[in-house]
């Protein structure tokens, strides 16, 4: 049994004893915590609640709301939701604050409770600490009995959010049924089986074949959005002779794309086919991770941009987007930020921006996927001791690469010309991640061998 205490939540397996996994005690303590962290920071007594369609979302949901109600907060129940939807309800709301129940792409023993600040966008570093500093002093103070909290089950904001996306500039309706799209989806039993067919209809897609489709929970493969786990939808964008398939995370914050020949398009080139589209006809800058490709770069620079790197995870890349007044950013795992919307990952936005582009293309995906540059990620990891100096290591590495630029500010990253390797160290577990970046696979791979040789050799020599 695991759980994880971090800043933008608590996130843990089901089960177990307490403090060892996301039990009804570790629950209400959190739930409490944060509960009483919005009424301090903002006096509002009111926040949203939505979650994905995991097997243990009613359990949850239904301890995260006698937890508020207890501390005299009201309740905005969105029920089955996503997370973009919750993000966009907060504010919309007038609501100090939301909590998204969702493990994102874990699997289905997984829950967890996602903090959302009165803005709708997730709780800084500086404030999640302070969520669990009141979680472990258990300072929390409940309401009297004529001053509970009240519930209100809330199903309109599938339409409001599906609006919003209507609403917006560089979405056309128009040209998207014009196009005649035939699209399967893969929405893994979570609720993008009820919000994607939706939109879908709503942007005039007629011809939709839907794969997993019922919100029950049951994830039928891993459902973080990997080529290794999508080979059924891959098989039905062929069957159907489908021009695309799209593929969504149990919480619909993640998005990637499916060629017509059931290749990928690849989940990194989600925000850089977006981008592209967006950058083309709103010139500004763009933001995503250090771990996220290099063409998003080079798109951004093309259209007379500048792009920026932050550290890795939402909320670095959210305040980065505005510090830079970025137009368009997120994250190389298919998460689609867009201001123009609000400051969250969305799919949904994603998906409408995406098929917008696609059919003022007029030519194929697999023929879209082909105009971007051409860049490769390889993805590895070191094992060390638990009492290993990581940072001490990664200065090291540092100095033997000083005439490289690179950055710290979230690990190590090397540039190499178009080449690049980011090292950081893992929160949860003694490892260093090791991404490295190329214009093949062998070379990117070779790039990564060549740095995890560096780190043996230092530790040899300590």
């Amino acid at each position: 049994m695991t759980l994880i205490k971090s800043i933008s939540g608590i996130r843990g397996t089901i089960g177990g004893a307490a403090g060892n996994g996301l039990t009804p005690i570790d629950i209400v303590k959190f739930t409490a915590a944060y509960g009483s962290w919005v009424i301090s920071r903002t006096s509002i007594k009111k926040i949203v609640l939505g979650r994905d369609a995991r097997i243990s979302g009613e359990m949850v949901n239904n301890l995260v709301i006698g937890t508020l109600q207890g501390l005299g907060i009201e309740v905005i129940d969105l029920g089955l939701s996503t997370t973009p939807t919750v993000e966009i309800a907060v504010p919309l709301e007038q609501a100090g604050g939301g909590i998204i129940l969702t493990a994102s792409h874990n699997p289905k023993q997984w829950n967890a409770l996602k903090l959302l600040n009165e803005s709708g966008e997730f709780i800084s570093d500086e404030d999640g600490k302070e969520v669990l500093d009141i979680a472990e002093r258990a300072a929390f103070e409940f309401a009297d009995v004529d001053q509970l909290g009240k519930v209100i089950t809330d199903n309109s904001y599938l339409q409001k959010h599906i609006d919003s996306i209507l609403a917006l500039s560089l979405v056309d309706v128009e040209a998207i049924r014009n196009a005649n799209f035939k699209i399967a989806i893969d929405c893994v039993n979570s609720t993008g089986g009820i919000f994607v067919p939706a939109l879908l209809k709503a942007l005039g897609v007629e011809t939709v074949y839907e794969l997993y489709c019922e919100p029950n929970g049951q994830f039928p493969h891993n459902p973080e959005p990997l080529p290794e786990n999508l080979t059924e939808i891959a098989k039905l964008v062929q069957s159907k002779n489908a021009d695309l398939g799209i593929v969504v995370d149990p919480d619909v914050d993640r998005l990637c794309f499916v060629n017509e020949d059931g290749t990928m398009f690849g989940e990194e080139y989600t925000l850089v086919a977006v981008a592209d589209y967006v950058l083309k006809n709103t010139p500004g800058n763009s933001v995503s991770n250090l771990s996220s490709t290099r063409a998003l770069r080079d798109v951004t620079e093309k259209a007379g941009g500048i792009y920026n790197a932050a550290a890795v995870g939402e909320v670095n890349v959210v305040n980065k987007m505005k510090a830079t007044q970025a137009i368009i950013g997120g994250e190389g795992n298919g998460g689609i930020i867009y201001p123009e919307s609000h400051y969250g990952r969305d799919a949904l936005v994603g998906i409408a921006l995406f098929l917008t582009h696609l059919a003022k293309f007029g030519k194929s995906i697999s023929l879209l996927r082909s105009s971007y540059p051409e860049y490769y990620i390889s993805k590895n990891k070191i094992t060390l001791t638990p009492e290993m100096d990581i940072d001490a290591l990664l200065i090291k590495v540092q100095e033997k690469y000083k005439s490289q630029p690179n950055s710290t500010i979230d690990g190590l990253k090397i540039e190499f010309d178009k080449e690049w390797v980011h090292l950081r160290r893992s929160n949860t577990e003694p490892i260093i991640r090791i991404y490295s970046e190329a214009g093949s696979e062998t070379v990117a791979e070779n790039l990564a061998s060549k740095i995890i040789s560096d780190i043996k050799e230092i530790l040899k020599l300590n």
